[in-house]
């Protein structure tokens, strides 16, 4: 691992650990985000273009919008939501950050996305239930251990009946025990999705050759049986 990639990872636990110690686990994304004053080095997951594991399993799959309306989790700078834009989904994203959001869309401030501000665990109610398409990315792993199933719950109860959610995720064994930030997503903290009522359609696991510190990643996608009565 460079240097750089080092000190912007190890500030990012840092700045996560003070803001968890302090009853605020949610506050250190804005805090994150003001202290990079605009340079996307110092986010360690700004890399201004689709989420590559995102994009090889939307290629391989063909995944197309077709005007079908799609919400993205945590979108930081907006990167995903652009590349559904582009595949032709009505698009929606959010984020707890106020400054990722700014600069969402000074980037991408041309395209027909609505990108608001809004706590995953306090959306608007008109989401819930309201999405064809739901895509969760790297959202639910930095959340501390103790949210993890109130986050799985929220991300669950945007899609509508008949709809779609697909999640990338680093992942690890159900033994195996996350040592830190971000902490890897075990099948058994997936199946949870299963528990609130979603059906479990196809599971990827995807070699992870570039990063710094690999980890294999989880690609997993659910549909919502459920139908309109």
């Amino acid at each position: 691992m460079s240097e750089e990639e080092f000190d912007k990872r190890a500030r990012t636990r840092e700045l996560a650990a003070e803001f968890i110690e302090r009853g605020d686990p949610l506050g250190w994304f804005d805090a994150l985000y003001k202290e990079s004053e605009g340079d996307t080095e110092k986010i360690p997951w700004a890399d201004m273009e689709p989420n590559r594991f995102f994009k090889v399993w939307a290629e391989s799959t063909g995944l197309k919008g077709g005007g079908r309306t799609a919400l993205v989790v945590g979108c930081g700078l907006g990167d995903d939501a652009k590349y559904l834009h582009d595949l032709g989904f009505k698009v929606t994203a959010f984020d707890i950050s106020p400054t990722a959001i700014e600069w969402a869309k000074k980037v991408y401030g041309d395209a027909d996305i609505r990108f608001e501000v809004a706590d995953l665990f306090h959306p608007h109610r008109d989401w819930l239930g309201a999405f064809e398409f739901v895509l969760e990315i790297y959202t639910i792993q930095p959340l501390p251990m103790d949210l993890r199933e109130k986050a799985i719950d929220a991300v669950a109860a945007f899609i509508a009946p008949g709809g779609e959610l697909l999640v990338v995720t680093r992942g690890r064994e159900d033994d195996e025990k996350p040592e830190r930030l971000p902490w890897p997503l075990s099948r058994k903290d997936l199946s949870r999705f299963e528990h609130k009522g979603l059906k479990q359609a196809s599971f990827e696991v995807l070699p992870d050759d570039t990063d710094d510190e690999p980890a294999p990643r989880f690609v997993v996608k659910y549909v919502n049986p459920q139908h309109v009565p």
